[in-house]
């Protein structure tokens, strides 16, 4: 793609600019962690705003409820999110960057029309019931059960690692629609009312002190066929397509926060910016982070054109799971022994810690460092599959 922005690209840059600049010193801060119920207020909050400011969906096509904007204003819309500060799309992120685009390519009429408005309008928020005990790297080992019983389908099973779901009001659900089929063969792709009776909610606190990820519960949950998308036990050609869009055009946001992530801890007390090896280092992880925005305006670029995101995407995700980890333990050398006493939760040296051990699970969520690589061998290189 051509790289420079035009003069129309650079007019929406100053409009987007200006509003970013007065909506965000306008909305505030955000609640206390472990707050769920007033973290889910403030994320679908800003979410309203930016659908009342025509902000929100801007890659969705029109008929969609998106603006169908060109590429290049969807790059400039990241980058200067990134700057303004804005907040994080949290909660609403499984709903905006791979529920709703994986509704726009394989939905129904019907599930479009009901899901994607509230989506974008920040009323409902999204999980993602993929991940089981004893299927995690290997997805395609799902035993969750789905037996069919007239229009409904009953579901029994157990998922794992279900970001947000205690605050979700639908999931993107894998279950097993024909267990004598091949394992790829026999998955069906289900929306999952959060709120149907036999549905149960653990949350689970990590490293981090914090319960962003669920265990979640199906104990004879019943689910209409209306729900399913895509046909009846082709739910693993389905699942790639969601997963394409969340391991690919997902994480932009991500990948351009990294640079101001960076620009903070040179910032930092005690950062030795008067060392030309530590100059050195900090150069080269700017320049992997440059490197790594540009791959990724390629993928959105490829995504453009061919609808669903590209096998790009695992390069992507390898990058910014591996270059965010080394960013986030350049914090902590900077900080060193403060980080024992960081002196409450809204202190530089908190954000640090904080960071630095959210980062462990970049390497693993949505698809471990080893099945990216192995994705870009035999997808992109076209390599021979491993035995």
């Amino acid at each position: 793609m051509d790289l420079h922005y035009s003069d129309a690209d650079e007019a929406f840059r100053k409009e987007l600019r200006a509003w970013l600049d007065d909506a965000v010193a306008d909305y505030g801060p955000p609640p206390p962690p472990g707050d769920w119920d007033e973290r889910r207020a403030y994320d679908t909050g800003w979410q309203r705003r930016l659908h009342e400011a025509g902000y929100a969906g801007l890659n969705w096509p029109v008929e969609f409820g998106g603006r169908g904007l060109p590429v290049s204003q969807q790059l400039v819309y990241l980058e200067e999110y990134a700057d303004s500060g804005a907040p994080y799309v949290g909660i609403n992120f499984v709903g905006n960057a791979h529920a709703g685009p994986t509704l726009i390519a394989e939905g129904t009429d019907e599930q479009r029309a009901y899901h994607l408005p509230r989506i974008l309008r920040g009323e409902t928020v999204w999980c993602q019931g993929f991940s089981e005990p004893g299927a995690g790297s290997d997805l395609a080992s799902l035993r969750t059960r789905a037996v069919r019983e007239g229009d409904e389908y009953v579901v029994s099973g157990q998922k794992i690692w279900s970001t947000r779901a205690h605050v979700a009001d639908w999931g993107e659900l894998l279950v097993r629609t024909d267990p004598d089929a091949p394992k790829h063969k026999g998955i069906s792709w289900l929306i999952l009312d959060m709120r149907s009776p036999g549905v149960e909610v653990r949350p689970m606190k990590t490293i981090d002190g914090e319960s962003h990820f669920c265990e979640v519960f199906l104990d004879e949950v019943r689910i209409p066929v209306s729900n399913r998308v895509g046909k009846e036990n082709d739910g693993w050609r389905v699942t790639n397509v969601t997963l394409r869009f969340e391991r690919g055009t997902a994480f932009a946001q991500h990948i351009i926060t990294l640079r101001s992530q960076l620009r903070r801890l040179v910032a930092l007390p005690g950062a030795p910016v008067d060392d030309p090896g530590f100059l050195r280092h900090v150069g080269r992880l700017d320049a992997r982070a440059e490197g790594l925005w540009r791959m990724t305006q390629r993928c959105v670029t490829e995504a453009e054109a061919a609808g669903v995101p590209s096998p790009l995407g695992s390069a992507v995700k390898l990058g910014y799971s591996e270059l965010g980890q080394e960013i986030s333990r350049l914090g902590m050398e900077i900080i060193g022994r403060r980080a024992l006493g960081t002196g409450g939760p809204e202190t530089d040296e908190a954000r640090v810690v904080h960071d630095y051990l959210w980062a462990f699970q970049n390497t693993i969520a949505a698809g471990t460092s080893q099945i990216q690589r192995n994705l870009v061998a035999e997808r992109i290189l076209g390599m021979p599959k491993g035995r």
